[in-house]
């Protein structure tokens, strides 16, 4: 239950002239019908959400006598009606491109960004990343997906191992006191703190590289990857398997990004 939500409720109410006491089923239609005139319906989901339970907690400790939580209707939530984020695939290059990698800092970025386009890395993925986790001779890198707990390896490509290689020589600081690979560039050295300080480093480089995206999140890169790979004809089961998702329909959101393949699509005209 989120409290916020039963605020804005109580607020209503007031000014209705009504408490949690007195409130009828009606009340509460209108103040979720109020509240999808200026939300977005994943937002009037959560309010709705948070009312039912506070109707439940008011009916069990005795405050009403009436059952309002089974009544309370959300708004119907379509499964991937928006496209995520993404990048065209060209966009992707001018930003890798668009980092100076003659300093340190360019270095760690231009590796951190480029495994992120290449491997589909979410924040978590590359914030967590160890120096064990690289297999030099083996040319492999060991992921751990935050959200499943899952760990699985990939083979480290070319491009990737070269990018990495220059920024553990020359770029990352030679006394940081942590094995992580990707860390901050002023002391003490810590690893990047979250999602915000990968968010940083790819607006920044965005801003550079002359990028005009709406969002440009710290899962646009992942995104973008799922596209690309779907324009490139990958099978969905091994494109879910990438990405780590549980259920293999999340790849439908990707589909909708990918529009180099629907282009290409020819459907054939029915005849009479």
């Amino acid at each position: 239950m989120h409290l916020d939500h039963v605020g804005r409720l109580l607020e209503h109410l007031a000014g209705q002239g009504k408490t949690w006491a007195t409130m009828a089923l009606t009340d509460i239609d209108n103040f979720l019908v109020g509240c999808a005139q200026r939300y977005a319906r994943p937002t009037v989901a959560a309010i709705a959400g948070s009312v039912r339970s506070f109707s439940r907690f008011l009916l069990a400790t005795g405050r009403i006598s009436i059952e309002l939580a089974e009544a309370v209707v959300s708004p119907v939530q379509l499964k991937f009606e928006h496209p995520r984020p993404a990048l065209p695939w060209e966009d992707v290059q001018r930003l890798l491109h668009s980092v100076d990698t003659a300093t340190a800092r360019g270095l760690r970025d231009h590796a951190l960004l480029l495994m992120m386009s290449v491997y589909g890395f979410g924040a978590g993925e590359v914030i967590r990343m160890q120096l064990q986790d690289i297999d030099w001779n083996a040319a492999t890198i060991k992921v751990v997906r935050p959200k499943t707990g899952v760990g699985f390896t990939l083979p480290m490509l070319p491009a990737v191992a070269k990018a990495v290689a220059f920024y553990l020589r020359d770029g990352r600081p030679p006394a940081t006191p942590t094995r992580h690979v990707f860390v901050r560039m002023k002391v003490p050295f810590t690893p990047l703190s979250g999602s915000s300080a990968v968010r940083h480093i790819l607006v920044k480089h965005a801003r550079k590289a002359g990028l005009d995206a709406a969002y440009l999140g710290s899962h646009v890169l992942r995104h973008s990857n799922a596209a690309r790979h779907v324009d490139l004809g990958i099978r969905p089961r091994v494109l879910s398997d990438l990405l780590g998702h549980r259920d293999p329909e999340s790849v439908s959101a990707y589909v909708r990004i990918a529009t180099a393949t629907l282009r290409d699509i020819s459907l054939p005209v029915p005849t009479t």
